[in-house]
C-alpha cells in the first residue's frame, strides 16, 4: 500500500459513487420565498406541468407531447451540455462549485466539501439514520449516474413487484423501449483489453476464481468516445475515470439528450431550468397550483411564479416528491392524501466499498464507466448485484479500486413532517438493509476481494443511498400508472412510485420502463379527462 490510508482514499474515492450508484431527478422543498414586494410575481396556466426532468419526466414529457399534449417541465437545475473536450462537469479528481446544489448538507461523502454558493449538481439531504443523495440538473440523476442498465429477470421481479405491472409486457414491450431510447451497448473488448481497464479484468478474474456469475453490464453508452480517447483524439474523460460527475466528452446517453431531447424537438414541451418547487396544493377548483422560485446560479430568488395546470405530475425523485406531497398534506394544502404517503421508503441496499489488494496491479488511470458486474439473482429473496467501479484518476497504482453492492432488503423508512423546519424528515431504521447486506452482499464482495484483500466499507463511515426509493409507492399510495388515489389528475411517475426496491437492480432501467408503461395507459384513457 502507497504511503497514503486507506481512509485518505474515502473523499476521492467516494465521490466516484456517484458514477457507481446514480441518484434521482430533482424537485424539492426549498426554502421559503422571497418577501413581496422584493422580487416579481408571475402567475401562468398550463395544461400539464412535470416537476422534474429525470427518467420518469422525460418519459412523461416526450409521450404526453407525442399523444399532442402541451407540456411544461420545470427543473431546478440547469442544463448540462457536453461535447469533445469539453469541461461542462466537474472532475472527480478536483471538485468544485459544481458539484454542490446550494443547500445541500456539505457532508456528500463522510466529510464537508465547502465550496460558494452555486446551482450544483448533487444535493445530500440528511435524515435520521441517512442521507440520501439527490440529483439536479436536465436529465436528472442519468447526469451523475454510471449507467449500469439492467433488467431483472422474471423470477426476481415477480417476487418484488405486483404482479399487475405484467412482467412478461414489459419484457417485450418497455424494458426494449428504453433500451432502445438510451441505445445501451457493452464495453467492447478492444477497450477492455487496454491498459487502462486492468481494474476491470482484474475484477473479472477474481469473481471467477470465487465461482460467482459475472457479465457484461449494458451501458447507455457510445463506445467509440472511449476508444477516441485511447487513440489520444480527445482528452481522457472515460479512460482515466473522471467521470464520476457527469462524462465532459459526450457520448453519454442520458436523459437530456435522449427523452428529453426528443419531447423539445416535438415543440409542445418547455423545459423550464432554475425552477424550484417550494408547495404543490389543490384548488377550490380541483386544478393544481405550482409554487416556484426561480433562481439565479447562487441560489438567489429572481422571480416567484405561480403556476396552475389540470395536470401535475410529480417526477422530481423519491426524496423530494414525497418531501413536497408529505409537506402539502400536513399542512393541508392536498386534502385526503393516501394513508400510506411517506411510508414504505428503501435504500435498494446501496454499499460503496473501496477494495484495497497489495497483490493486485488495479492501474492509474482505471477506466471507466463500469464494464462488468455479477449478477447473484439464483434465489430472488435474496438477490444482489457487485459491480466493479473505478477510482478518480491518481499519480500512481494505489493498489485500490471500488466495488459496489445493491440488492433486495425488507428494511424501510418513513418521512414525518417536522412543523419547526417546515419540511417532510427521513427517518431510516439503523439496522434497516443489514440482512441482506451482511449476509449476502457484504459475503459476495469478500469472497471477490479473496484472502489477500482488505474492504473499506464507507457506508458504515457515511450511511448513505444514491439510489432512493418509494415514499408515494404503487399500491399504497398510487395505482399501477401513477395515479394518486383519490386525487384526479396528480400523477407519481419517478422512484417515489417504486416500492422500496427495484429488484437487485439498479433503479433507472425500471424506474424508466415502469414509466413508459405508465403512460400508454394515460395516453389511452386519461387524455380528454384528467388530461
Amino acid at each position: 500500500m502507497p504511503a497514503f490510508s486507506r481512509r485518505s482514499l474515502l473523499g476521492g474515492v467516494a465521490a466516484a459513487g456517484a458514477l457507481a450508484l446514480g441518484a434521482r431527478s430533482v424537485g424539492s422543498a426549498a426554502p421559503a420565498a422571497a418577501q413581496p414586494g422584493t422580487v416579481p410575481l408571475t402567475r401562468e396556466e398550463h395544461r400539464v406541468v412535470v416537476i422534474g426532468s429525470g427518467f420518469g419526466g422525460g418519459v412523461s414529457a416526450l409521450r404526453l407531447a407525442q399523444a399532442g399534449v402541451p407540456v411544461t417541465v420545470l427543473e431546478r437545475g440547469l442544463r448540462w451540455p457536453t461535447g469533445p473536450n469539453a469541461e461542462t462537469f466537474p472532475r472527480a479528481s478536483s471538485p468544485d462549485k459544481r458539484l454542490l446544489w446550494y443547500r445541500s448538507s456539505p457532508n456528500l461523502f463522510g466529510r464537508p466539501m465547502i465550496f460558494e454558493p452555486y446551482t450544483g449538481l448533487v444535493e445530500a439531504v440528511p435524515g435520521v439514520n441517512m442521507t440520501a443523495l439527490c440529483a439536479a440538473g436536465v436529465g436528472g440523476g442519468s447526469l451523475v449516474y454510471q449507467g449500469m442498465s439492467l433488467q431483472p429477470t422474471r423470477e426476481v421481479f415477480d417476487t418484488h413487484f405486483p404482479a399487475e405491472l405484467d412482467w412478461a409486457l414489459m419484457d417485450r414491450v418497455h424494458y426494449p423501449r428504453v433500451a432502445r431510447m438510451l441505445k445501451l451497448a457493452e464495453a467492447p473488448d478492444e477497450l477492455v483489453a487496454s491498459e487502462n481497464y486492468r481494474a476491470a479484468r482484474v475484477f473479472a478474474e477474481r469473481v471467477q476464481r470465487a465461482g460467482m456469475p459475472l457479465s457484461k453490464i449494458p451501458m447507455p453508452i457510445d463506445w467509440d468516445f472511449a476508444l477516441a480517447e485511447l487513440r489520444g483524439e480527445m482528452k481522457p474523460s472515460y479512460t482515466n475515470g473522471d467521470g464520476a460527475m457527469g462524462v465532459n466528452n459526450g457520448g453519454k446517453h442520458s436523459v437530456d439528450v435522449t427523452y428529453i431531447a426528443a419531447a423539445e424537438a416535438t415543440g409542445r414541451v418547455t423545459v423550464e431550468t432554475l425552477h424550484e418547487v417550494t408547495d404543490v396544493e389543490r384548488g377550490t377548483d380541483g386544478r393544481w397550483i405550482v409554487h416556484v422560485l426561480r433562481l439565479d446560479t447562487t441560489g438567489a430568488v429572481v422571480e416567484n411564479k405561480i403556476l396552475t395546470a389540470g395536470t401535475l405530475i410529480m417526477a422530481a425523485g423519491s426524496l423530494n416528491t414525497t418531501r413536497l406531497l408529505v409537506r402539502a398534506g400536513a399542512k393541508g394544502l392536498i386534502p385526503d392524501l393516501p394513508d400510506g404517503l411517506g411510508q414504505g421508503w428503501g435504500t435498494n441496499a446501496d454499499r460503496i466499498y473501496v477494495w484495497t489488494d497489495p497483490s493486485a496491479e488495479f492501474g492509474a488511470p482505471q477506466g471507466g464507466p463500469v464494464v462488468y458486474g455479477s449478477k447473484n439473482w439464483g434465489d430472488p429473496r435474496s438477490a444482489h448485484t457487485v459491480i466493479q467501479a473505478s477510482l478518480p484518476p491518481l499519480s500512481l497504482d494505489p493498489r485500490s479500486t471500488m466495488m459496489v453492492g445493491f440488492g433486495v432488503s425488507d428494511g424501510r423508512g418513513t418521512f414525518a413532517y417536522d412543523s419547526g423546519r417546515d419540511d417532510a424528515i427521513l427517518h431510516w431504521p439503523s439496522a434497516g438493509d443489514s440482512d441482506i447486506q451482511n449476509n449476502h452482499i457484504d459475503p459476495a464482495v469478500r469472497r471477490i476481494a479473496g484472502p489477500e484483500g482488505i474492504l473499506l466499507d464507507t457506508n458504515a463511515l457515511f450511511p448513505s443511498t444514491w439510489h432512493p426509493l418509494g415514499g408515494a409507492s404503487m399500491g399504497a399510495v398510487c395505482d399501477f400508472d401513477g395515479r394518486v388515489h383519490d386525487q384526479p389528475g396528480l400523477y407519481v411517475l419517478d422512484g417515489a412510485l417504486m416500492p422500496g426496491n427495484t429488484a437487485a437492480c439498479n433503479p433507472s432501467m425500471t424506474i424508466a420502463a415502469v414509466a413508459e408503461r405508465a403512460l400508454d395507459n394515460i395516453v389511452a384513457r386519461d387524455i380528454g379527462t384528467l388530461i
